[in-house]
């Protein structure tokens, strides 16, 4: 038997490695410095600071029609005081008499839907037709003999 000939009768084991240091040096793979650097970082994703900068719109879906329906199309209004001054006594009024007289514009080329309000006083019996009323200018047309149709 000859030297080379032994063997050890257990393994020659090597220390298990842990995971510290490694083979990465310096910035150990991460390459900055700072939050990016540490473990666990987390950053604000940007597009949370854009959803942030819109701004919220109060009633965004409740009365959405009226904002953005450009179809919708509003009366227009005339007061009771106006047609005092401009109507004689046992006249017609109606959409296409206040166009003529200029108490209205056309929507859209159209002859537009007209309300009439109930601001002022009236002293001529006069007839209206095919327009919306408030409550308060039915009455006050209607107490000096006129009528609504």
């Amino acid at each position: 038997m000859q030297l080379h000939n032994l063997k050890r009768n257990t393994a020659n084991k090597k220390s298990a490695r842990v995971g510290r240091g490694g083979k990465r040096g310096k910035t150990s793979g991460r390459g900055t410095k700072g939050q990016k650097a540490r473990s666990g970082h987390k950053l604000r994703p940007e597009i949370r600071d854009t959803i942030k900068s819109i701004h919220k719109r109060r009633g965004y879906g409740i009365n959405r029609t009226r904002t953005v329906n450009a179809s919708v199309l509003k009366p227009e209004t005339v007061n009771v005081s106006v047609l005092e001054t401009v109507c004689e006594n046992g006249m017609t009024v109606n959409p296409a008499f206040l166009l003529e007289k200029r108490l209205v514009r056309r929507q859209k080329g159209r002859t537009p839907e007209v309300k009439i309000l109930a601001k002022g006083d009236i002293t001529k019996k006069i007839i209206v037709e095919g327009c919306l009323m408030s409550l308060g200018a039915k009455t006050k047309i209607e107490a000096v003999g006129g009528t609504v149709k």
